[in-house]
């Protein structure tokens, strides 16, 4: 490594021994204004895990604030595909703990299928990396509730991509709900679209660049189909849980954040697929959620794409195209909503609880260095997506269900409780 890593050392030592913990709100550090690099003495070196997809392009995000140092996933191909688009002088590898014992490795970017986010967070952590993981942050409620306790016991700077908390849209519109805009909020609707069908499909001989041992991981040891792998993951529950995690830890998130409360019962229904060797998320999915401050929270497949916040005074809707509100006498049709000027946007004064984020990514990388606590941290994003999976477990249960939010743990109901964790394949256990 070039000098620059011994004064970017020094500086993460001096930094992580100034600084203090914070907490989410009010203690947000706001990014640089635009993805100009930093000066080279405090750029640090990137470690990137799985490669495809989102992987790629939260890796190139980073590029603008570190250098890459090395690139790790289980697919020879994508690996070499990677290394060409990021400049071909990273050290290569296929098993992500050879990239997590590099020196030259300080902050780890995390892209793989959501049954890996969790270990590979844990494993990082403790390794000494702060870690920038994709969502959803977790594929079972006890991961979460694992990875949270390691990341305060490493103290390690940990940040979600739920990056609809860093748009300017839907913060915009939490601020506004919180501050009384709609007056006292009574319920959030949110859309999040049907799951994608699909099967039965063709069990095929494994690709001889691909390590599909490693990439099932904690997962049931299954012959190969390529339509387990990479994008189309999220139709199978074994590796993830269809929109309600995908879309659902963008939108429920924000539905949560906005509502400033947790999920006390849950009652789904659902429409299951049957089809051997095929995409196993529901069909059709409607869940209605009770808050803890007694809004109401719904969950559909079908609808406008977005959140709507509904008080006893307004409305506000709001989706990555738009932020709209409309009074409550009037009716819902999309043509009653002003769409709102942000630059002229007749609001309540900032109550100072969401600080100002100009991207996802420069939030992380200013938290690393100031050791503050990033706009989507473990604890909000494990909530997030805890309420996520709560609807999908009421939907292969097929009942309501009562939950704890203080304990985690449904109250009183032994067969729910199961569900809050998966039995692990040998070798690869979340612990």
């Amino acid at each position: 490594m070039p000098n620059g890593h011994v004064n970017r050392r020094q500086w993460m030592t001096h930094v992580s021994a100034a600084a203090s913990s914070a907490m989410v709100f009010g203690a947000v550090a706001s990014s640089s204004a635009d993805e100009k690099p930093r000066d080279v003495n405090s750029r640090l070196g990137v470690g990137a895990i799985g490669l495809r997809y989102q992987g790629s392009v939260i890796t190139e995000k980073a590029a603008a604030h570190g250098d890459i140092a090395a690139l790790a996933d289980v697919d020879r191909e994508i690996l070499a595909k990677a290394n060409r688009d990021f400049g071909g002088k990273s050290a290569l590898m296929e098993d992500y703990q050879d990239l997590l014992a590099r020196d030259d490795v300080d902050v780890v970017m995390i892209g793989t299928p959501d049954h890996w986010h969790a270990k590979m967070v844990i494993d990082a952590c403790r390794a000494g990396k702060d870690v920038y993981c994709e969502k959803p942050l977790t594929l079972t409620i006890d991961e979460g509730k694992r990875l949270r306790d390691v990341v305060k016991q490493t103290g390690r700077v940990v940040q979600v991509g739920s990056w609809q908390r860093s748009d300017h849209r839907f913060r915009t519109a939490v601020e506004m709900v919180r501050q009384g805009w709609v007056g006292n909020l009574q319920r959030v609707d949110i859309v999040l679209g049907k799951n994608k069908t699909g099967g039965p499909f063709t069990v095929k001989p494994v690709p001889k660049t691909f390590n599909w041992n490693l990439w099932q991981g904690q997962t049931p040891d299954v012959a190969y189909i390529p339509e387990r792998s990479h994008y189309t993951f999220r139709w199978w529950y074994e590796y993830s849980g269809g929109q309600m995690t995908d879309w659902g830890a963008h939108h429920i998130d924000i539905g949560q954040w906005g509502a400033d409360a947790l999920p006390v019962e849950i009652e789904a229904t659902a429409k299951m697929p049957h089809v051997k060797d095929g995409y196993n998320v529901a069909i059709d999915y409607h869940v209605r959620y009770q808050l803890d401050n007694g809004v109401e929270m719904t969950v559909a497949d079908e609808g406008r794409n977005g959140v709507m916040f509904t008080g006893d005074k307004g409305r506000l809707f709001v989706n990555r195209g738009s932020l709209e509100g409309a009074p409550t006498n009037k009716p819902l049709p999309r043509s009653d909503f002003q769409v709102y000027n942000f630059d002229n946007l007749d609001r309540p004064e900032r109550a100072g609880k969401l600080d100002a984020i100009i991207n996802h990514m420069g939030n992380f990388f200013d938290c690393v260095a100031s050791r503050k606590v990033p706009i989507s941290d473990i604890e909000s994003q494990h909530r997030s997506v805890s309420t996520c999976h709560l609807g999908n477990i009421s939907m292969k249960l097929g009942r309501k269900l009562t939950w704890d939010p203080k304990g985690e743990q449904f109250v009183n109901d032994n067969e729910a409780n199961q569900h809050l964790a998966r039995e692990q394949r040998a070798g690869f256990e979340v612990a």
